[in-house]
């Protein structure tokens, strides 16, 4: 009998609360167990009466500042590092509980999602997955930026950044999706700005949620933060969480190397957009447990 990956879910409902990144307000979510096939979804407890917001690129709504999901006059906010935590942690099926507009920033990075998903516990489903198989490239270019996906036996991902700044410089990664190497070397990357950006930002009702708690900033030549960072390539490990939120949007994971230049939220989502429609550069399926497929990896 063949033996597919497994669609999963948590095996209890956790909560977290915190400001949100822009608003500064208070937000609470809790997350509960969903059942096969019924995807991450979003529900504003305080909009009672208004559908559910299915996490899938058909909803975003905007990509402006960070990525927005709405459907029906309800929107969710800044949803990234909660749906990289999904997809790091092999996570399909899960309802999330929101009482405000955006998701709260915690420390700036997809550590506490992943944690209380972890301390809920994964639970194996009956119902298998559904990959994306890359069967031919796809690019999208914008100038110096791109984004490209090849065909590849895993599920993998590289990312490049380059900032015209000391701190920063040029930096790339490459990983190998897996939830241990995920837990371990992706997700306590913080979302990271200049000075300058944040006092710009405020100036305009926005970033009000944002301080050196939830954010490496920079000023110059040199990191506010006194804790410094957690990586030395902290800032090309964070882009590569957002990416993998972004790419979350898809709705099924990938089977593929994806390739990221100077991107950003904008970009992948058009990526994204056109990935869709070359359905001749891909396939769905489920893939064997023991198939070659996934060699040495573990979803």
């Amino acid at each position: 009998m063949i033996r597919y990956y497994p669609q999963q879910t948590i095996e209890e409902p956790v909560s977290c609360s915190g400001i949100g990144v822009h608003s500064g307000r208070e937000t609470g979510i809790t997350i509960r167990p969903a059942p096969e096939n019924h995807g991450i979804r979003f529900r504003r407890t305080d909009l009672p009466g208004t559908s559910d917001i299915p996490a899938l690129f058909s909803m975003v709504v905007d990509t402006s500042l960070a990525t927005v999901v709405g459907n029906q006059g309800a929107i969710v906010s800044t949803i990234e590092h909660l749906m990289a935590a999904f997809t790091g942690l092999a996570i399909d099926n899960a309802l999330v509980e929101i009482d405000g507009y955006e998701m709260p920033i915690m420390d700036g990075s997809a550590r506490e999602f992943a944690r209380i998903l972890n301390l809920a516990g994964i639970r194996e489903q009956q119902m298998p997955r559904w990959f994306f198989v890359v069967t031919d490239p796809i690019t999208i270019e914008d100038g110096d930026k791109s984004v490209t996906v090849t065909p590849c036996s895993r599920f993998r991902i590289s990312c490049s950044i380059q900032f015209d700044n000391p701190v920063i410089g040029t930096q790339q990664l490459s990983f190998d999706l897996s939830p241990e190497e995920f837990t371990k070397e992706i997700c306590h990357a913080r979302t990271f700005g200049f000075i300058k950006d944040l006092n710009y930002l405020k100036m305009f009702n926005l970033g009000r949620g944002g301080s050196l708690d939830n954010a490496i900033v920079i000023d110059n030549d040199k990191i506010l933060n006194e804790t410094g960072l957690r990586y030395p390539d902290e800032f090309v490990r964070h882009k590569l969480l957002d990416c993998l939120g972004d790419f979350a949007l898809l709705g099924m994971p990938i089977m593929g190397h994806i390739k990221t230049r100077k991107s950003g939220h904008d970009l992948n989502h058009r990526f994204i957009r056109k990935f869709l429609t070359m359905k001749e550069s891909w396939e769905t399926r489920p893939v064997p447990v023991n198939s070659d497929d996934f060699k040495n990896q573990t979803f």
